[in-house]
């Protein structure tokens, strides 16, 4: 299967080296010897469920004559041609994606001879109440012009002018991404813009800190893009860290830190503001959870919600 989004054509060595432990264990233990846990079976597209299938029943697809990708799929997906936005933002386009099921009840059956599915509904966890808010932005003149500079460079790409060392389409995207953010991620030297996403969210954060100062609330923002460095550039942390105007020093109030550790709480001083870069580290929730509860800091910028 060819030509559609979402299916990898190449392999990665850290899946090849995971599925040869499971056909292992599988194998000294009488296929009880692998244990998988997600909230996230199928995440960005449906051929994961197969990849699934793969790890934990290889033995009950190479009986059903589906060990093959193409075989599953045509007996349980479809692939369905949308339009969509090009990766440059600059247009959209026509992109065929296996995203489509068939032959639902027959595949659950047979998925669910390994899968034990709970749902939220029958869990019944308690939950708190979420009030979303959506910030709608418009582009400055200087990011419209650099939409269109991405547009020309996805064009040479796909034209064959360009080596892929060069430039890519990641590149492309990753750019695009930087610049929806801070135009100062793609040019350092481009000026602080009020109506910028950074600017915006440090705002917003403030005026929620202001409201609360009373009851000390706590708040978390993540991002992970824009991580703080140690070479002093801008980055999205800092910005949020300044409160309302970039062009304000950073708050005495604020802390950054960049490794946690489980005592680390008890190192670091009251402040309202904590710039919290960690990177791997499963103790986050150590961190942050007593400096909550104590009220010794009420924003906690981050990169690892995974953690919490």
């Amino acid at each position: 299967m060819r030509n559609v989004g979402g299916i990898a054509q190449t392999e990665a060595q850290k899946s090849s080296d995971l599925f040869m432990k499971c056909q292992y264990l599988d194998e000294i233990t009488g296929g009880r010897g692998v244990i998988f846990a997600t909230g996230t079976p199928i995440s960005n597209s449906m051929v994961e469920l197969y990849t699934i299938q793969r790890y934990l029943q290889y033995s009950t697809l190479e009986e059903m004559g589906l060990l093959n990708f193409d075989d599953w799929a045509a007996n349980y997906g479809e692939t369905v041609t949308t339009i969509e936005l090009s990766p440059e933002g600059s247009g959209y386009r026509s992109k065929t994606r296996f995203a489509k099921f068939y032959n639902l009840p027959e595949l659950m059956s047979t998925f669910k001879m390994v899968a034990d599915i709970q749902t939220a509904d029958m869990l019944m966890l308690p939950v708190p109440k979420a009030n979303f808010h959506t910030e709608v932005i418009k582009p400055s003149p200087m990011q419209e012009d650099m939409i269109k500079s991405l547009a020309d460079r996805a064009e040479e790409i796909r034209a064959g002018h360009v080596d892929p060392s060069v430039d890519n389409m990641l590149k492309i995207t990753n750019d695009g991404r930087k610049l929806a953010l801070d135009m100062r991620l793609v040019n350092p030297l481009a000026p602080d813009s009020d109506t910028s996403k950074t600017s915006v969210c440090a705002r917003n954060v403030f005026s929620i800190w202001e409201r609360t100062q009373e009851q000390r609330s706590a708040q978390l923002v993540f991002s992970d893009l824009s991580t703080p460095k140690s070479d002093g550039s801008f980055n999205a942390y800092g910005r949020c860290a300044r409160g309302r105007s970039a062009r304000e020093p950073p708050s005495k109030r604020t802390r950054t830190i960049k490794k946690a550790g489980t005592g680390l709480c008890r190192l670091v001083p009251a402040c309202s503001i904590m710039v919290c870069h960690i990177r791997g580290s499963p103790v986050l929730h150590q961190v942050c959870v007593p400096l909550f509860l104590t009220g010794n800091s009420q924003v906690i910028c981050t990169s690892r919600p995974a953690y919490l």
